[in-house]
């Protein structure tokens, strides 16, 4: 058997070239993948800042710690506060009676009207702590840097580039099995003669099997051990990429643990192995008659197996996609979930593939003898058709689902936006100084804040909220989607709540406990907003939002005079429709269109991979047909008309194939978005789309144009 499989692997290396390269490649990303998650799990130890001459640092509780009933327990749930409370007066003025003490910190020092968040003190550890008790913490040695402005931003910087290789990571696995599991199953197709010339010889079905697995088990080590070393040179590189780009970090760097080895080099193994059984499987029941056949017309292109498992994933793909709408349809507008879901509807798609070849082969009225032959040729060969048109589906759908709900939330953001406010001008920027507002003028400042409410008995959520100045002049220039109630009953006693809240019916009570962990205070709902894209409410007063500071001010009416008091307040003065357009610019951040150029990079190149792996097998052994056209009298160019023309055919089918569930997913976006009451603003990437299809196409000709050339001399 080894003899037979090491002479196989050296007979035809050729066509197995395009599945190493792909499985090499798919462990050599993976690699660099799993190098990159492993270095942001843990963001880098920072040495204090603020208080880094302090020996100890005495800071304000940052976590609010609430009981919630877990079952039959009751159990403490902590969240993290926005900005520590302040230092306790009398703590402050007992430490300062035994020790020195650093109030100040610096330029960054959070002295609010309630006293400085945290001060350092010159004392041994043991008497501070036993001085202060549970009136705060106390932080010593690394942990003085959690007194520093903003000391989670590293971790935080993170978690965005941690979800991004995580994406990038699955999108590699995703297309690596289905490119490896297309090349062993057409592989089979074209040896059924020759396993048919094995069991003349006596092989036995079992035997047949065993080659095939055997022969994957061999490619998948090479390719695996290939791959990690590949990952390994890739990854610095990747991290310098994603720094230069603005993804993390500039201190993010890869590389240290040996996990991610082990896990791509298995992974790729066990990805040969799993795309060679069902292709192994159908090898086994060829039969020795098989030897004899001559035959290009594909028979039982869609076995019974492949049927059920493309049905039931593509209604998998549909069931869940109408579930998720109906159940939680903001959950359509997460990046988790328009990058998962599209995998099922295409794999369920491409197996079923075939069933739409000869249909769409027979649409056509192609004219002449060169028509007639890409025409009849196509619907003929079927199992080719189909293999080129996958990875087509794959790079097309991928770009039309990623590429098209990335855009159509972000412009849905941007239209809401831009359509709940009346305001002429928007004043925009961190800590915006007051102004007073000119005759005949609205002005509304606000600030971000968060409140804490609990969810039933069970759990303590934490919102997002904005904090209002002045609820009059906000009710005057706001325009949000309105529910129930008014928003100008919100005052320092009530609170405007959206439809995500347990309690959201007018006039009901609500206990919250503010941003920097007071309260509870019991507040009247005023009015319910519809949930929208996200960004809609909770809303409270200045009253309820200690330590926050506005951060936009919206103003109308009062002519330039307007224009000069909002110009005092330090911010960037624009009109509201040029802060919507930078606040959620329609084609993303240009880190969001980085993380999906790398995410749609990689499906492109592994479809490259596919069409030329594929087109070059299935046109390297068409010698005799194309023999026969030349005796017929087709001459060389119009043999290569015929062969490209079934190539671009192939492609034209994938590419339809991938705009079908592009249009499935953006649909459901846009029925989820009409749901939450947000602004439908659906956007297909048609650039995109013909950028990906172009390239497929070219390099599908190309692919086929050159070895027909070659057998045609």
């Amino acid at each position: 058997m080894l003899t037979v499989v090491l002479s196989g692997l050296r007979a035809r290396w050729a066509s197995f070239l395009g599945g190493f390269v792909a499985l090499a490649l798919g462990v050599g990303l993976l690699t660099t993948m799993g190098l990159g998650l492993s270095a942001t799990l843990h963001a880098p130890e920072r040495a204090p800042q603020r208080f880094a001459s302090s020996p100890v640092v005495v800071q304000g509780r940052d976590r609010l710690t609430l009981d919630v009933r877990r079952g039959p327990e009751t159990v403490p749930v902590t969240q993290r506060l926005d900005r520590p409370q302040p230092v306790d007066r009398e703590l402050l003025r007992e430490l300062r009676a035994r020790w020195t003490v650093t109030t100040s910190g610096g330029p960054d020092a959070a002295n609010g009207p309630g006293g400085p968040d945290a001060v350092g003190v010159d004392a041994p550890v043991a008497e501070v702590r036993a001085l202060v008790g549970d009136r705060a913490q106390v932080l010593t040695g690394a942990e003085r840097r959690h007194a520093d402005p903003d000391p989670d931003r590293d971790a935080d910087a993170l978690v965005a580039l941690n979800a991004l290789l995580g994406t990038s990571g699955g999108v590699t696995a995703f297309v690596s099995v289905f490119v490896v599991a297309s090349t062993f199953a057409f592989g089979v197709a074209l040896r059924r003669r020759e396993f048919g010339l094995l069991r003349t010889a006596g092989a036995t079905p079992g035997q047949v099997r065993r080659l095939l697995l055997a022969e994957a088990a061999a490619l998948g080590v090479l390719a695996s051990a290939a791959g990690c070393a590949l990952g390994g040179l890739g990854a610095p590189l990747l991290a310098r990429t994603l720094v230069d780009g603005g993804l993390s970090p500039e201190w993010f760097t890869v590389g240290g643990p040996a996990w991610p080895f082990h896990v791509s080099f298995w992974t790729g193994v066990t990805v040969a192995l799993a795309g060679a059984v069902a292709a192994s499987r159908r090898a086994g029941k060829v039969g020795p008659t098989a030897a004899l056949r001559d035959a290009d017309v594909d028979a039982d292109t869609l076995p019974l197996g492949r049927a059920v498992l493309g049905t039931g994933l593509l209604l998998t793909g549909l069931g869940l996609l109408v579930w998720t709408y109906a159940t939680d349809p903001s959950a359509l507008l997460k990046r988790k979930t328009y990058t998962t879901l599209p995998m099922l509807l295409i794999t369920g798609v491409a197996l079923l593939s075939p069933l739409l070849v000869r249909p769409v082969a027979g649409l056509l009225r192609l004219r002449g003898a060169v028509g007639t032959l890409v025409r009849e040729n196509s619907a003929a060969s079927v199992r080719r058709t189909a293999a080129v048109a996958a990875p087509v589906l794959v790079t097309v759908a991928l770009a039309g689902t990623l590429f098209g709900s990335a855009s159509s939330v972000t412009r849905a953001k941007g239209v809401e936006a831009r359509e709940q406010t009346a305001a002429e001008y928007v004043v925009a920027g961190p800590a915006l100084r007051s102004v007073r507002p000119p005759a005949g003028a609205d002005v509304s400042p606000t600030g971000p804040t968060s409140v804490f409410v609990r969810d039933g008995e069970e759990a303590v959520v934490k919102y997002g909220a904005r904090a209002v100045t002045d609820p009059a002049a906000f009710a005057s220039l706001a325009r949000l989607p309105v529910v129930a109630g008014d928003l100008r009953d919100l005052d320092d006693r009530s609170i405007v709540v959206n439809e995500e809240f347990q309690h959201r019916r007018v006039g009901e009570t609500v206990e919250v406990w503010r941003a920097d962990g007071t309260g509870p205070v019991r507040l009247r709902i005023a009015a319910v907003l519809a949930l929208g894209t996200g960004d809609n409410g909770p809303y409270v007063t200045r009253a309820n939002a200690p330590g926050s500071a506005p951060d936009r001010i919206e103003a109308r009416g009062g002519g330039a005079a307007t224009v000069r008091a909002l110009e005092a307040s330090g911010g960037t003065v624009g009109t509201a429709d040029a802060w919507a357009a930078a606040a959620r610019p329609s084609s993303g951040s240009p880190q969001t269109r980085l993380g999906l150029v790398l995410v749609l990079g990689i499906a492109l190149v592994y479809t490259v991979i596919g069409l030329v792996n594929t087109l070059l097998m299935a046109t390297s052994v068409r010698g005799g047909e194309l023999a026969s056209l030349r005796l017929a009298g087709a001459t060389r160019a119009q043999i290569l008309r015929v062969v490209t023309g079934e190539a671009t055919l192939a492609v034209a089918i994938g590419a339809l194939l991938g705009l079908v569930v592009t249009a499935l997913v953006l649909g459901t976006l846009g029925a989820g978005l009409a749901a939450l009451s947000a602004p439908v603003a659906l956007a297909l990437p048609w650039s995109t789309l013909g950028a990906a299809a172009g390239v497929c196409a070219t390099v599908a000709v190309a692919a086929s144009a050159l070895p027909a050339w070659r057998l045609t001399r």
